[in-house]
């Protein structure tokens, strides 16, 4: 079996290396042992205006050899006719449980779960013990919004089955209602699948022999008068993508930057994001006296703040100073924030030691640069620049590769990690000076950072949760934060405009994900150094109200507007 998976990775691989840049090779998820499970996505399937009708083939979810090879078979089929096949984007998962198939215990995965059964998943996102395949395959195909799914099964006898949604296909398919109800293809069928709206599903079973004809069949259907158009989730998602980045700004301040305690960065990027929202939106009721009675608290009694001894990781909650400072033009806010900057010292150099010993969070890049550029910008003391470019410059934390570890401690290549070093480099080139000695040498650094981010994104758009796994889940923050560096550098001209589509797809799938209630999908949980790589892939993925990952969001909206206006 081990010469199978084998050579079915090496066919997959050759097929999107040879396929006429029809085909992404990406993973839709991960097992318990670390296996990616491989997708070809079509360069069609996250796209806006496509007319095409976007199909997903699922292969394989009962693990057995004779599935997976009509979905290979299928695959082959498909690229033959690719340059003939208007009208039809066709991405591919061959084997969806490629542990059971590896292992030979289909439709079982070898860690007690069965992935063709119990949807829809309510919980265990992403980190489920024994059933991570159905997981990570729901959230993937529901975010993905085709316009049909397709299973074949190997039988001796062709059978069409449709699930509540493919209606319009199943007459002249002569399918049959599909079961069991708990099958991947049933729910996408009913209800409002993840949020969004129902997908049609067909499953084929059939012999090898006869799998040409019934699809020809099928593709004959898609192309004429009677195709069933989008399906409900896709337009559900569309509709959210092509909001303005303001509007998706007001749906995230309905909810986000309400509250300051307790203190923490979470909270205070949102009241600066509402701050920041604000002067883009001109339809928007002014958030200053609001927020001005939100923060009094800690403006008028900051020695009682201070006695309740602030974690370094709270300081950067005060970003807000500088945004109200500016907006009211009044001294005391900038007083305040110089004042919590002076408190900060990343960990690990207390005491100012150098940062080439230091085992430096990225999480102290951002916490560094939004406080010291600013009290560099209010006061002028070239000290801080100083400080920043040094202690930027001397963390061990970027490898070879050019992404960054978590820390030296924690030798992981975190995706929300990154979406921190990145938004602490642009939060820091935003302030250092042009004439900084150093700053060249910090510009280069970014730099390098965001050219090993750009292959790794994903054709959804966003940016895995480790980045040196590719079927980690899509993680919101990190794609955020990431999106929000690319575009704060693109509007300030140390990034060139090759970086454009990197921040328009990651734009487009950050929306996607955010509803008009300002509920997010797939946020990180709070993650502090974690031992091994499975223990990142178990963080939870939180789904709803966010305020860590909605408060990102909104910054990335307004650096979006500004890209968007030419500001």
């Amino acid at each position: 079996m081990s010469d199978y998976i084998s050579d079915l990775s090496a066919d997959v691989e050759s097929t999107a290396r040879t396929g006429g840049g029809v085909w992404t090779l990406s993973a839709c998820g991960i097992t318990r042992t670390e296996r990616a499970i491989a997708a070809l996505v079509h360069r069609d399937a996250y796209r806006g205006g496509v007319e095409a009708a976007r199909v997903l083939l699922v292969g394989g979810l009962s693990g057995r050899q004779q599935d997976v090879g009509l979905a290979l078979r299928c695959m082959h089929l498909y690229a033959g006719m690719a340059r003939k096949a208007h009208g039809i984007a066709l991405s591919v998962v061959p084997c969806a449980n490629p542990d059971g198939l590896a292992l030979g215990v289909g439709p079982q995965n070898g860690a007690g779960g069965v992935p063709e059964a119990g949807y829809p998943p309510v919980d265990g996102f992403f980190n489920d013990p024994t059933d991570p395949e159905k997981r990570y395959l729901w959230r993937w195909v529901c975010h993905q919004a085709p316009d049909l799914v397709l299973e074949l099964c190997d039988s001796d006898a062709v059978v069409w089955e449709a699930n509540e949604a493919a209606v319009v296909m199943a007459r002249p398919l002569g399918a049959a209602p599909l079961g069991p109800s708990d099958s991947l293809l049933a729910a996408l069928g009913t209800g409002e699948p993840d949020g969004l709206g129902t997908v049609p599903g067909l499953r084929l079973s059939t012999p090898q022999g006869r799998l040409k004809a019934e699809l020809d069949r099928l593709w004959s259907l898609l192309r004429g008068t009677g195709a069933p158009g989008p399906s409900a989730a896709r337009v559900t998602l569309e509709a959210r993508a092509v909001r303005s980045p303001v509007e998706v700004g007001r749906a995230l301040a309905q909810v986000y930057g309400h509250t300051l305690t307790p203190m923490m960065y979470t909270k205070g990027v949102a009241v600066s994001g509402r701050l920041r929202l604000a002067e883009l939106d001109s339809q928007g009721e002014s958030p200053l006296d609001d927020i001005e009675a939100l923060v009094s608290p800690f403006v008028s009694d900051f020695d009682s703040v201070e006695a309740n001894a602030l974690e370094q990781g709270a300081l950067s909650g005060f970003v807000w100073c500088d945004d109200l400072a500016e907006a009211t033009g009044n001294s005391r806010y900038s007083d305040l924030l110089v004042r919590v900057a002076d408190k900060f010292e990343p960990r690990g150099m207390e005491g100012g030691g150098p940062p080439e010993a230091a085992d430096t969070l990225v999480e102290d890049m951002f916490h560094a640069g939004v406080l010291w550029g600013r009290a560099f910008k209010i006061t002028g003391d070239v000290s801080y620049p100083d400080r920043l470019a040094r202690f930027l410059l001397g963390a061990r934390n970027q490898q070879d590769v050019g992404y960054f570890w978590h820390s030296p401690s924690a030798p992981h290549y975190w995706g929300r990690g990154n979406g921190f070093a990145a938004l602490g480099f642009a939060e820091a080139l935003t302030y250092v000076p042009d004439d900084h000695p150093r700053r060249n040498d910090v510009v280069a650094k970014h730099r390098r950072h965001l050219e090993a981010l750009r292959p790794l994104q994903r054709p959804s758009g966003m940016f895995p949760q480790l980045l040196d796994s590719p079927g980690s889940f899509d993680e919101f923050t990190a794609t955020c934060q990431i999106g929000y560096a690319v575009a704060r550098g693109l509007n300030r001209g140390w990034l060139d405009g090759s970086y454009g589509d990197m921040v328009e797809r990651a734009w487009r799938g950050v929306s996607q994900r955010i509803d008009e209630e300002g509920n997010v999908t797939d946020a990180c949980e709070g993650t502090g150094l974690m031992d091994s790589r499975q223990d990142y892939l178990d963080r939870q993925a939180l789904s709803g109200f966010d305020d860590r990952s909605g408060s990102m969001a909104i910054w990335f909206a307004t650096e979006m507007s500004g890209l968007r206006a030419g500001i």
